[in-house]
């Protein structure tokens, strides 16, 4: 198939080793970090904070937070040329909703007078995933990953290589990190950059995904 979308998904894969010496440009860092906050999300709740690490000093405090766990994925920090942290909020209340629908008026995007059905209304079905604890975080958790599938996209249609990371720290992570993003959690985090040729064995080989008709039901 040749369409540009198939071709952005075929050349995309999960990079094993960077090359140190490389670096996105600045002009692509600007349309990479556009595209991560137009992500889409449930009732438009942007549940959450990125962390651009892109200085030698933030990307060693990150390798620092690998000192207990999940050392295989510690050299991406140092490595690649990037590290996005994906961090969600745990407890999204209605105030924080209320700021988003603020933006919604003052953007043109919603007319004020449907600012309260908007803040009460849609806000419902945050409540619908809030316990008595008002914790939240397996909703907010999941439109952080839809924020992780448009930026892994972003990065293929630039030509940029990625390495999806669930293996990291979020209690190491919280504490170093703790002026960054306070209360939420990171659990994800994001290594971008370029592959080093002929010491990632992960790239250039065939794709390796369940036929359409074992996993696509059209009725």
């Amino acid at each position: 198939m040749t369409h540009q979308i198939i071709k952005d998904l075929n050349f995309r894969y999960t990079a094993k080793k960077y090359d140190a010496t490389k670096r996105i440009s600045a002009d692509d860092m600007t349309v990479i970090k556009e595209a991560i906050r137009l992500s889409a999300s449930s009732i438009n709740s942007q549940p959450w904070k990125f962390i651009v690490l892109e200085s030698d000093e933030a990307k060693q405090r990150f390798h620092n937070t690998f000192a207990n766990m999940h050392q295989f994925n510690q050299p991406h920090a140092t490595e690649a040329s990037h590290i996005v942290l994906f961090a969600y909020n745990p407890k999204y209340t209605k105030e924080d909703y209320r700021k988003v629908v603020d933006n919604e008026v003052s953007s043109g995007h919603l007319p004020a007078e449907m600012h309260g059905n908007m803040l009460n209304g849609a806000y419902a079905f945050a409540e619908l995933n809030t316990d008595e604890n008002g914790y939240n975080g397996s909703w907010t958790k999941a439109q952080s990953y839809i924020a992780v599938g448009n930026t892994l996209h972003t990065l293929a249609r630039l030509g940029i290589d990625s390495t999806p990371m669930e293996g990291v720290d979020p209690a190491l992570i919280g504490e170093e990190f703790k002026a960054e993003i306070g209360e939420y959690v990171c659990e994800f985090a994001l290594a971008m950059g370029y592959h080093k040729d002929g010491d990632d064995y992960n790239h250039g080989l065939p794709k390796a995904r369940l036929a359409e008709a074992e996993i696509i039901t059209v009725l």
